[in-house]
């Protein structure tokens, strides 16, 4: 009967710690551009995709969690500067481009195009990586009208490049990578180098990891053996 109780309240610490579950498999938290490709990374962890911001939240809330994988440094910044997640490591890249449905039924030749009057617009919300992103963009360009034509604001960018593909929108704006997934269904527009803003992924274990040894190597796996599977689907390395 002790053996018994002391095995029960083992397990009930285990799940009441707030880190990874007691299974002994990671639990990742990341971006929702990398849905794709962390798995052909690594498919052995437990896996959450989402807007980054949207995982800050989750783990301020509590959320069981081993790995943060943002794609800002906005967002592992403050939760570096609460103490919940440790220092994070930047681990690849990424772009910004148009994607436009297949035929390009707006005409959208350049990127000042999507400003054009009754151009229907999708973009990721403000907050997420990819929305704010897009902003900079639009201002570099001096062409921040463009968000009156917004039709839909999405909660990751993953929604946007479901709108596109469904035709739903004339155009919306999505990392470079995510433009495979759908390039029987869309093409792309080019944003001009000098109107890109940086865009990094950073990695960083989770505070109250129970599994922080291996969550730091996994991490690391992300700079060197998980490099070429990257690298493979268009991330660029840091």
């Amino acid at each position: 009967m002790l053996r018994a109780a002391l095995a029960a309240l083992a397990v009930l610490a285990a799940a009441a710690c707030g880190g990874g579950e007691p299974d002994g498999r990671l639990t990742v938290l990341a971006a929702a551009s990398l849905t794709e490709v962390l798995p052909e990374v690594d498919p052995e962890p437990r896996y959450s995709f989402a807007g980054s911001d949207a995982l800050a939240t989750q783990i301020r809330e509590g959320a069981p969690a081993d790995v943060y994988i943002a794609a800002s440094l906005r967002h592992p910044g403050e939760l570096l500067a609460e103490g919940l997640i440790g220092q994070p490591t930047a681990f690849a890249r990424n772009r910004l481009v148009i994607a436009v449905p297949s035929g390009n039924p707006a005409s959208i030749k350049t990127a000042r195009d999507i400003a054009k009057s009754g151009v229907r617009l999708v973009m990721a919300a403000p907050g997420v990586p990819a929305g704010d992103y897009a902003r900079s963009a639009l201002r570099a360009l001096g062409e921040h009208a463009a968000l009156e034509n917004v039709v839909s604001f999405e909660d990751d960018v993953k929604g946007v490049v479901g709108k596109v593909a469904l035709g739903e929108v004339d155009a919306g704006i999505v990392y470079a990578t995510d433009i495979a997934r759908i390039a029987d269904v869309a093409e792309t527009i080019e944003i001009p180098d000098w109107a890109q803003p940086s865009i990094t992924y950073l990695g960083a274990v989770v505070a109250d990891s129970p599994n922080g040894q291996r969550a730091s190597e996994y991490i690391e796996h992300l700079l060197s053996g998980g490099a070429a599977a990257l690298e493979a689907a268009g991330f660029r390395r840091p």
